[in-house]
C-alpha cells in the first residue's frame, strides 16, 4: 500500500508492553503508526515514574522504527481528572478516576490532538474480554469514540500478548505491569487525600449505636471496607468488621461483622445519574457491573421521575455512592452510571 494512502493511526504508548504490542501489530497490518506518550499530572510532593515510562516509550518507537510524539496533558489532568477525584471525597462519595481519565484524557485530550496533526484513528492497549477485561472502565465513551478507535490487543489473553512481545523484541517484554494511576505514586488514596482533603477524626459504631472504636476522617473509608479503621471494643468471638454506612451528620462509621446485618444495609435498589449510552439496551434486564473486575449481576432497568433506577435481584455489598454501574448485554459493554442515590 503506498505511504500516502495508509490510514494514519496515533499509538498512545504508556511504556507498558499492552500498548506497545499494540504498535507492533498496527504497523504490521499496515498502519502509519505514530507513537505518543501522553504525560499526566502529579503532585510535587511525590516522585513518579512518567520519565522512566516515556524513556520506555521512546525505546519502543525506535525498534519499531516510528515516530515518536510527547503530549504534555498536565494541566487536563489535573483539572478534569483529579480535581474532580477530589470533589467528589470531600462530598462522601468514591468516585472511579480511571473511568474520568479515558472519558477525558485518552479518548479526549489525545483524540483531539491526533485529529489536529492528521490522524485517522487513535489506538489503545486496553482489552475488551478475558480474564484482563477493561470494558469497566471505558461506559463513558460515546458511539463516536468507538469509530474512530482501535483496540488492537483487545480480545487477546495477557500470555498472548507477552508472546507477541517477545516475538517483536521489544524492550519491555518482560516488564512487569503497572499499578495504580501515575500521580498517585507509591501511596495510598487515604495519605493521597490527606494533602487535599479536611478531615477529622470521629467514632466507629456497631449497628446498635455503640461506640467501638475511632476512624481517621469520613473521606477516607468506602463501603464495603474491612481496613484502615480501628476497633477497640472487640471479642474473641468477633470476625472481621465491615464499614455498612457512613454517617456524615455525626462524623461516623457504621460497622458490623455480622453477615445479617451487613446484607439488611446492602441495598438492592438504587438511582443513577451520569447515564451514558453506547448502544440502547433491547431489554430492561441486563447485567451490571459495580466494581472492576467484579462479578456481573443481574439487574433490572426502570425509569423513577425522570431518572434511571437500577434493581438488583439480590442485596449487594459494599455499593457507595460516586461509583460506577456499567450495564452489559450478552457479555457487550453497552454504557453505565454513576450511582447516585440509595432507594432501597
Amino acid at each position: 500500500m503506498p505511504i500516502g494512502l495508509r490510514p494514519r493511526v496515533f499509538v498512545g504508548l504508556s511504556g507498558g508492553v499492552d500498548s506497545a504490542v499494540s504498535a507492533a501489530l498496527l504497523k504490521e497490518q499496515g498502519y502509519d503508526v505514530t507513537g505518543v506518550f501522553i504525560r499526566a499530572w502529579q503532585p510535587e510532593w511525590l516522585s513518579c515514574t512518567w520519565r522512566e515510562e516515556r524513556r520506555d516509550a521512546m525505546k519502543i518507537c525506535l525498534t519499531l522504527g516510528i515516530p515518536f510524539l510527547f503530549l504534555d496533558a498536565e494541566a487536563e489532568y489535573k483539572k478534569d481528572v483529579v480535581d474532580k477525584m477530589i470533589a467528589e471525597y470531600k462530598a462522601g462519595r468514591t468516585p472511579n478516576p480511571d473511568v474520568l481519565c479515558n472519558k477525558e484524557i485518552k479518548f479526549g485530550v489525545f483524540w483531539n490532538k491526533a485529529k489536529e496533526l492528521g490522524a485517522d484513528f487513535i489506538a489503545t492497549g486496553h482489552y475488551l474480554s478475558g480474564e484482563k477485561d477493561q470494558s469497566y472502565f471505558l461506559w463513558m465513551l460515546t458511539p463516536d469514540d468507538f469509530s474512530h478507535t482501535i483496540f488492537p490487543v483487545g480480545h487477546m489473553e495477557k500470555s498472548e500478548v507477552r508472546k507477541l512481545a517477545k516475538k517483536y523484541n521489544l524492550p519491555v517484554a518482560e516488564k512487569k505491569d503497572s499499578q495504580g494511576i501515575c500521580f498517585m505514586g507509591n501511596v495510598s488514596m487515604e495519605e493521597f487525600l490527606s494533602h487535599y482533603v479536611k478531615a477529622k477524626r470521629g467514632k466507629v459504631m456497631n449497628t446498635e449505636g455503640a461506640v467501638i472504636g475511632r476512624h481517621d476522617g469520613l473521606p477516607y473509608y468506602t463501603v464495603g471496607e474491612r481496613k484502615g479503621f480501628e476497633v477497640t471494643q472487640k471479642g474473641a468471638d468477633n470476625g472481621p468488621f465491615y464499614i455498612v454506612a457512613k454517617d456524615a451528620d455525626t462524623n461516623t462509621l457504621v460497622v458490623s461483622d455480622e453477615e445479617s446485618e451487613i446484607l439488611e444495609f446492602s441495598p438492592r435498589k438504587i438511582i443513577l445519574k451520569n447515564v451514558n449510552w453506547i448502544r440502547e439496551p433491547e431489554s430492561p434486564e441486563l447485567t451490571g457491573q459495580v466494581r472492576y473486575r467484579g462479578e456481573k449481576l443481574p439487574i433490572r432497568l426502570s425509569v423513577v421521575g425522570r431518572r434511571l433506577s437500577v434493581e438488583f435481584k439480590t442485596p449487594v455489598r459494599g455499593l457507595s455512592l460516586g461509583q460506577s454501574l456499567v450495564f452489559y448485554e450478552n457479555g457487550n459493554l453497552l454504557g453505565g452510571g454513576i450511582m447516585d442515590k440509595i432507594i432501597s
